[in-house]
């Protein structure tokens, strides 16, 4: 336990979106910089005295005095189901280095950007969307969020409408920012996966926005099959993967949790 006890973070909030959605928020060292976008190690100690750590990605935008996640409850999974039961005072371990490919310094300039997702891969766009310099560098962002149920949206709803209420964000946003939820089993305004939207146009039709084009960028975080999927849609229209060392036309995430 000791081992670890320099890397415990104080749980300060937690929220149950649905039966297996929640998010959390912890104390931020004062030394722990980061960069909007990127994941860290998180995890709590087993009944062994062994640390069981995942990937998150961290949904606070780097300004931010405090640290969110946003967790599936995965069955039976070595982490999330006993993560599920925190409370206000726990502690979690939290490992001192980000890292990620989802942030803006992996793409090149543009005048777009689409920042697309799925299920819990909402998780570091709830950063950039709350970043000021991504509102700098783009004229548009577009941010969509794809589920099986509407009660899943929530959360992302839920970040978006903080958005365009808070003070230090709005001022930056100034009608940049445009979202799109949908859904793959309830029926609701839009529904289908979100690459069947893309290459039917109808998620441009439903924004009254033009289809993609050489300026657009883009960065997608979902399930390992969305992402490949998306990722023939990007190099079908001749756009490279971008990374920290050679900036590209989209990126995409590949830490997982479970």
């Amino acid at each position: 336990m000791s081992k670890f006890s320099k890397n415990f973070q104080k749980v300060t909030y937690v929220k149950h979106w649905t039966e297996n959605l929640f998010s959390f928020r912890i104390t931020r060292p004062k030394s722990f910089k980061f960069r909007s976008g990127e994941f860290v190690m998180i995890g709590l100690i087993d009944n062994y005295n062994k640390p069981i750590l995942r990937a998150y990605s961290i949904c606070s935008p780097s300004w931010s005095d405090e640290l969110e996640f946003y967790s599936i409850i995965v069955k039976n999974g070595p982490l999330t189901s006993k993560l599920k039961n925190i409370k206000i005072g726990d502690k979690i371990i939290m490992m001192p280095k980000s890292t990620g490919t989802l942030v803006l310094d992996a793409l090149k300039p543009g005048k777009r950007l689409f920042l697309i997702s799925s299920g819990t891969g909402f998780a570091p766009f709830a950063a950039l969307i709350r970043e000021p310099e991504t509102y700098e560098r783009f004229e548009n962002i577009i941010v969509t969020h794809t589920c099986r149920l509407m009660t899943e949206l929530s959360y992302s709803q839920n970040i978006i409408q903080e958005c365009k209420k808070n003070e230090l964000i709005k001022e930056f946003i100034d009608d940049k920012l445009l979202s799109y939820h949908s859904t793959t089993r309830d029926d609701y305004f839009f529904n289908g996966r979100i690459t069947e939207l893309i290459l039917s146009n109808k998620l441009f039709n439903d924004l009254e926005i033009n289809s993609i084009s050489t300026d657009d960028r883009f960065m997608f975080c979902g399930s390992m099959g969305l992402n490949n999927d998306l990722k023939k849609i990007m190099e079908k229209n001749n756009f490279c993967e971008g990374s920290n060392n050679y900036p590209g036309e989209f990126v995409l995430e590949k830490a997982f949790v479970g």
